[in-house]
């Protein structure tokens, strides 16, 4: 059935269809009055109700479909969206969930904690725990404060349910990262490259983990996690005391530092130049090998 058929309002509906897509594509965000109004404006007559019936023949109804559509089609996949695309797409798909019920899609039960520790983390990462509210995590699943209670006694316990979930996860990354390496500094390649990857293009859950440690007002809280981050801690001191280093080397400095970088990685890394992997590499070889050029004579550094 044709728009014309459906709608007797435009003479020109494969201009019109594929103007809608064109939005639907540029600006998914806007809803069907808007995308009307805007094509009433360049002259393309169509009711928001012929711009809804253009949606549904291509399966882009909602937002998050059409933000779905645009990462599936781009060779960077969500990473093309903006923060706030991505965000719009993740509160989609959990608010998708919870709508569901307790059936998922593979037929196993729904598991609303997770999905609360997934939304919490998410906001914690936005806009750091002492800015979230309980209220705030359940407008993002779509539940009433209370419900959030049946699960978590507190925001308190909330936070440290998500710091030890990612620290499981992450302890999981790094001991298959290091099966079958015995070489000390491959070893801490690969342990570096399994934490880049998790903090970059991990969920919330590994991204809080990995580097909001300190984002928080409460002293109280955060000697609470400090055991989780020290078991995880021991593994680079492991690591970094298996290596051949120099004897007047600092090894508690030299861990601490690749810390503090790995931490920060995800503040200016983009996906498209280096992998995680070869920037992980590529920061063990520096720190191994040094980067001043072979054979050029060391100056004695100026006075200010």
């Amino acid at each position: 059935m044709s728009l014309d058929a459906c709608h007797g309002e435009d003479r020109r509906a494969p201009d019109v269809e594929a103007a809608i897509l064109r939005l639907a594509r540029d600006e998914p965000e806007l809803g069907q009055a808007a995308v009307s109004a805007r094509l009433r404006r360049d002259g393309l007559a169509v009711s928001p109700s012929g711009v809804r019936y253009i949606w549904q023949k291509h399966d882009l109804e909602t937002t998050v479909k059409r933000l779905r559509a645009i990462a599936q089609a781009s060779r960077e996949g969500v990473a093309t969206l903006t923060d706030t695309q991505r965000g719009l797409l993740e509160r989609g798909a959990l608010a998708a969930q919870l709508v569901a019920g307790d059936a998922a899609t593979d037929g196993e039960p729904l598991d609303r904690r997770q999905v609360i520790l997934d939304a919490a983390a998410a906001l914690f990462a936005e806009q750091g725990y002492d800015s979230t509210s309980i209220r705030d995590i359940a407008s993002r699943v779509g539940l009433l404060p209370g419900s959030i209670y049946h699960y978590f006694a507190s925001k308190d316990e909330l936070y440290l349910a998500v710091h030890g979930e990612g620290f499981r996860r992450l302890m999981a990354a790094v001991a298959e990262a290091l099966t079958g390496a015995s070489d000390p500094w491959e070893r801490l390649t690969r342990v570096c490259q399994a934490h880049i990857a998790a903090i970059t293009s991990g969920s919330y859950i590994d991204r809080v983990t990995g580097h909001s440690l300190a984002m928080t007002g409460n002293p109280e809280l955060f000697a609470r996690i400090r055991p989780m981050r020290e078991a995880y801690e021991n593994v680079y001191r492991g690591l970094i005391d298996a290596l051949p280093l120099a004897p007047d080397v600092d090894r508690s400095l030299l861990r601490l530092t690749v810390l503090s970088v790995l931490n920060w990685v995800h503040v200016w890394y983009r996906e498209g130049r280096r992998s995680t992997d070869e920037i992980a590499a590529a920061v063990v070889d520096m720190l191994r090998r040094g980067v001043e050029s072979p054979g050029v004579a060391s100056k004695p550094p100026s006075s200010f």
